[in-house]
């Protein structure tokens, strides 16, 4: 008798510590590797990845986090994988639910670096998470009048900005492996260098938009199939000509380019070897803008230390 009051005492005092779930603390040690790993590869503040994750998911304790493994709120949009009915700003809206919190953090990268309208927060630097927070709210990703200072306070009271790098947006992403490669089964396998194989999480950022860099056996139709483009928008968008053929370490565009530079680039010296078209791809500006800004033809050819304006003077 008294053995089954011990085990009954034990099973209540685990049964509560399971009912509170995660705590703060708890949500940031696990998932914080994830967030700073995101960062690197996207440019995303590893503080405001961890900020949403713990106020969209509820410290990941919230039905859509427990039941779709959806820490972020993304709602099914153009999704076409599996799906949860849940009741937010309307009734039985449609979430998007994966198969582990894994697939949700990377998800989130791919949702804010594949839409337009998240394009200016990448223009911003990776430690300035205020910019970030607003940026987020301005470009509509809540409805919360108070979303960005419910971010911005989150990251203040847990010290989340001491996890956020200065990073480039075209900062090297971690390695990915090539061949198969097995799911992971839990979070811990990528703190210990987990790789993974998955063409759109190669995606790199320069001056707000997607790129991709070829490497070998990447093909136009993996591209186009990916990114759900056609040929003739694909070539547009990176200048080339309807017969290029794909080279590796070549920088592809998934998006347009822009029609000038990035904050804090004025101009560019000319190094050997160097064409207006590589130029205009290494920052991301738009090839007839670039020869518009420096009075230029297109084939002309340029001399090394040459100035070349990337916006209008």
């Amino acid at each position: 008798m008294r053995k089954l009051l011990i085990l009954a005492i034990i099973l209540i005092s685990v049964n509560t510590v399971f009912a509170k779930g995660f705590t703060r603390h708890q949500y940031i040690q696990k998932y914080k590797s994830l967030a700073v790993k995101e960062m690197y590869r996207t440019g995303i503040p590893a503080s405001i990845t961890l900020a949403q994750g713990l106020l969209e998911s509820g410290n990941g304790n919230s039905s859509l986090a427990v039941k779709a493994n959806n820490h972020f709120g993304i709602k099914c949009h153009d999704w076409t994988g599996p799906s949860m009915r849940f009741d937010d700003d309307k009734k039985n809206e449609c979430f998007r639910k994966y198969n582990d919190p894994y697939d949700s953090y990377m998800d989130h990268s791919k949702f804010l670096t594949g839409r337009k309208r998240y394009a200016f927060l990448f223009n911003y630097s990776s430690t300035d998470y205020k910019r970030w927070a607003h940026g987020l709210k301005k470009a509509g990703y809540a409805t919360d009048p108070k979303y960005a200072y419910r971010l911005i306070k989150i990251i203040e009271d847990e010290h989340l900005h001491q996890y956020d790098k200065k990073v480039k947006p075209t900062h090297k992403p971690i390695h990915y492996t090539s061949g198969k490669t097995k799911k992971p089964n839990k979070l811990a396998d990528i703190d210990n260098g987990y790789n993974i194989d998955v063409f759109g999480a190669r995606l790199e950022i320069a001056n707000g938009v997607n790129y991709i860099v070829i490497q070998k056996g990447d093909t136009y139709y993996r591209l186009l199939k990916e990114f759900e483009l056609t040929k003739k928008k694909l070539l547009k968008y990176n200048d080339l000509a309807p017969n290029h053929v794909l080279k590796p370490g070549q920088r592809i565009y998934v998006g347009r380019k822009r029609s000038r530079s990035a904050k804090g680039y004025d101009y560019h010296r000319v190094k050997s070897g160097e064409t207006m078209h590589s130029i205009s791809q290494y920052y991301c500006i738009k090839l007839k803008r670039l020869l518009k800004f420096n009075g230029m033809r297109k084939n002309e050819k340029l001399i090394k230390g040459q100035k070349i304006w990337l916006k209008s003077r």
